[in-house]
């Protein structure tokens, strides 16, 4: 696959190399990732600089004890290393995993910053890239610092819920493990299992052959709850 193709795949594209330099059209890999692969590992050297086309992904923290902590989601047009680069630092911060099949263009580090240094609309908008992740980032871990494990935990079913069209399929299955809520709501494993007994007694979820269901009375009540319990504070 050309770059030229890969463009005309995903129109948006057109938008970030519209003024890259012409040189770095001839100076670029294209790689095509499985789900479930890590594309870059948290301390290591980074050499390249990537822009995601198609395909979503997850940020990872992995700590020396083992625990893994899911920073965010994120979908297409997104990039590999812009932060470890722009930041000036050798090793990257985070762990990057696939979640669907992944197109990836790849330049050197080199040719990416003295691709910045030429075209500021490029670098204007991975500026912002980075900005609205970090913006993101802030405003929920105010709230993962702020609100009780339950209000989290329920927030996040009732975002997946809505995700998954609940008000149309009036039931849906939270097809997630103990261990990947404990990655993405920042719950411990005790601590989640206490809380989603909780939710289930308050009456605003189901457990079926171990997996969190809600059904579309449940949302409701769940919404109200969020509703006072946001207004309240």
């Amino acid at each position: 696959m050309t770059l030229e193709e890969l463009t005309r795949e995903v129109p948006e594209l057109h938008n970030y190399l519209k003024y890259m330099p012409e040189e770095l059209r001839h100076r670029y890999t294209i790689r095509v990732y499985p789900p479930g692969t890590i594309v870059h590992q948290k301390d290591f050297s980074l050499n390249y600089f990537g822009i995601i086309a198609k395909g979503e992904h997850r940020v990872i923290n992995e700590f020396q004890n083992g625990n893994i902590y899911m920073i965010e989601k994120n979908e297409p047009v997104d990039f590999v290393g812009e932060v470890t680069i722009l930041a000036g630092m050798e090793k990257t911060s985070v762990t990057i995993e696939t979640l669907t099949e992944m197109t990836v263009i790849y330049f050197s580090r080199m040719d990416f910053e003295q691709w910045i240094e030429k075209d500021i609309h490029f670098l204007r908008l991975v500026a912002q890239k980075v900005a609205f992740k970090l913006y993101r980032s802030s405003y929920n871990r105010g709230a993962r610092l702020f609100y009780p494990p339950h209000f989290i935990l329920l927030d996040y079913i009732l975002k997946a819920a809505a995700a998954m069209d609940i008000e149309k399929r009036k039931i849906i299955i939270v097809r997630k493990t103990r261990q990947q809520l404990y990655e993405e709501c920042g719950i411990t494993v005790k601590t989640l299992n206490r809380t989603i007994n909780k939710l289930k007694d308050d009456g605003v979820i189901s457990i079926t052959k171990g997996k969190i269901t809600m059904n579309l009375e449940q949302y409701h009540h769940g919404q109200k709850i969020i509703h006072h319990y946001v207004n309240s504070q």
